[in-house]
């Protein structure tokens, strides 16, 4: 049995799905409301901020994945992160189970260094410094040695259906309802976005590879690192549209969080913005040479033409 801890979010559903057609028959599904990805999914509604709930959740599992999402609210993050997480590793460690961690970059220094699996920790923002609490809480576990324990690191999403990620709020859904494509902050730097689908397959791959336990791994990303300006515009090709767009500066964004919540919740993620974004993952292109990596031209047609209906 394997299992998803936080199902029916963009990375679980497609986790789900590629676990099914290429690594196990039976698959649990764990969340408050979860729902059926593959027609002998088993569901079971679970509090991952109680611990009793957790452990029968992750009972008889033989690898849990950690990809639980929380609404972009610090104190939120703050409050309940750090005790789902902690209720997953020892409902983990009772089970005997293999523990996979889906885990983002906030914790990384937000400057235009090259970002390896040995960048140091330098969080900006309170996120910045709950993700940087809970890797470092996996990171532990993962020294310890009671449970095979394994990270895996994604850059900004880009992808399909409800993926949620400033490029697809900003561009992707705008495109889709015929209105300019807005850009964060500078369209001029170098970014680098992983495509969700191929996300969930990797993080399937190495929770079914034994070697890759005790190790922390950035997930695989296409090496061309467009800019904004190539990626709007690529995407504006893509999807029919007059190449256009506009770019909203830091201070209008800084502005805005002051009037709005959501802005407000968002500001600290701007630094990033304001230089290339250069996440590398070679590490795992060497160790799984056969995984074929969507480029950014192939990733924005699959999204017209899930749009499209076809």
């Amino acid at each position: 049995m394997q299992t998803i801890l936080g199902a029916n979010g963009q990375i679980a559903t497609e986790l789900a799905r590629t676990l099914h057609q290429h690594h196990t028959g039976g698959l649990r599904l764990v969340g408050r409301n979860p729902r059926k990805v593959n027609d002998d999914d088993t569901l079971m509604a679970a509090n991952l901020l109680d611990a009793g709930q957790t452990a029968q959740a992750v009972k008889g599992s033989r690898i849990v994945y950690f990809t639980a999402g929380l609404p972009p609210d610090s104190t939120l993050w703050e409050e309940q992160f750090p005790v789902m997480l902690k209720n997953a590793l020892q409902a983990c460690r009772t089970a005997g189970a293999s523990f996979a961690y889906f885990d983002n970059t906030y914790m990384y220094p937000q400057n235009n260094q090259i970002q390896t699996e040995e960048t140091r920790f330098a969080p900006v923002g309170r996120k910045g410094r709950v993700r940087a609490a809970m890797a470092s809480m996996v990171l532990e576990e993962m020294a310890q040695g009671g449970i095979p324990v394994l990270i895996a690191r994604a850059p900004e999403f880009y992808g399909p259906g409800k993926t949620q990620s400033f490029t697809n709020a900003l561009i992707i859904d705008r495109l889709k309802a015929g209105r300019r494509p807005l850009v964060p902050v500078r369209d001029d730097t170098r970014r680098t976005l992983i495509w969700t689908p191929d996300a969930s397959r990797a993080l399937a791959t190495l929770g079914n590879t034994p070697d890759a336990y005790g190790q922390t791994w950035h997930l695989p990303c296409c090496d061309d690192r467009p800019t904004y300006k190539t990626f709007v515009t690529m995407a504006n090709r893509i999807f029919g549209r007059t190449p256009s767009y506009s770019v909203i500066g830091k201070w209008p964004l800084i502005i805005a969080g002051i009037l709005s919540k959501q802005a407000r919740e968002i500001r600290e993620l701007l630094p990033r913005y304001e230089q290339d974004n250069l996440f590398d993952s070679t590490k795992f292109k060497r160790r799984f040479p056969e995984f074929s990596v969507t480029t950014y031209e192939e990733g924005l047609d699959l999204i017209r033409k899930e749009w499209r209906g076809g």
